[in-house]
């Protein structure tokens, strides 16, 4: 079986994009998908996207992990995006359909994709640390040390921990506030079982978080391994409102992969 697919980078974070507007792409097959992210025997990705044809919105974009587990992936939407316009199924700005439902975008200019995130009613405290489900669940770890810190024995620490056996475990963003409106963080992620370049998801959260007793508008720029996003909120007293998640999408070549062949 041989499968096109497109790769793109998303502030470092790496992913497969398949056009399965034909629905042919064996989606039940987790072998396949962890075989295809494999970065030794595989393309190697952060994760694999099928985008599908959708009524009722201009596409609809299906997010695998690396271990083959769904959930919903901010910097992969914005990638998403820019492969849907190129497929000719998006427009400069519309609306998409994923794990947690439907997501305005925007592009600004070529290269940035602007996505909306969902609404998050509260920031929680878990063993004394900010917790947020952004789509995906982030427990937020502040340090001084960030560009020293062990991040994979950390961060496995706290996935694992028993807090967080209900959702599955958790994603972990380690960070270090720059200036009240400039964050740097590093984040160990479940599914890929280490660090990232780059996390949508968590860098929205920890974004969010520091404004958590602050109302009013606000955009916090958020610096990954990987590169700059923008996170864009309004704090009022029901929570967190009109999320936008903004950076740069870089489409880096096309291939076929050849399955069990």
């Amino acid at each position: 079986m041989q499968i096109p697919f497109v790769k793109y980078s998303g502030t470092g974070n790496d992913f497969i994009l398949i056009d399965d507007r034909s629905r042919v792409f064996p989606e039940d097959d987790e072998a396949l998908i962890q075989a295809m992210c494999n970065r030794h025997f595989g393309i190697g990705s952060d994760g694999l996207m099928l985008l599908r044809n959708q009524s009722d919105c201009d596409f609809e974009m299906i997010f695998f992990n690396p271990d083959a587990t769904k959930s919903l992936c901010g910097n992969g939407s914005r990638c998403a995006v820019h492969f849907a316009k190129k497929l000719g199924v998006a427009s400069d700005s519309g609306v998409f359909l994923t794990t947690d439902g439907l997501h305005d975008y925007q592009f600004i200019g070529t290269t940035q994709v602007q996505v909306s995130m969902r609404n998050v009613d509260k920031v929680k405290e878990v063993k004394g640390l900010n917790f947020v489900n952004t789509g995906s669940p982030h427990l937020i770890v502040p340090v001084q040390n960030l560009e020293s810190i062990d991040i994979l024995n950390e961060g496995r620490k706290w996935r694992l921990d028993e807090s967080f056996a209900k959702s599955a475990g958790t994603n972990v963003n380690f960070v270090r506030e720059i200036d009240s409106n400039t964050i740097r963080v590093r984040t160990y992620e479940r599914g890929v079982e280490s660090e990232t370049l780059s996390c949508g998801t968590g860098v929205t959260a920890v974004a969010l978080a520091s404004k958590k007793n602050d109302f009013g508008s606000h955009r916090i720029a958020v610096y990954t391994e990987g590169g700059k996003l923008n996170v864009s909120f309004v704090r009022n007293e029901n929570g967190f409102s009109a999320i936008t998640l903004q950076g740069p999408v870089l489409e880096i070549f096309e291939g076929v992969y050849h399955a069990g062949e």
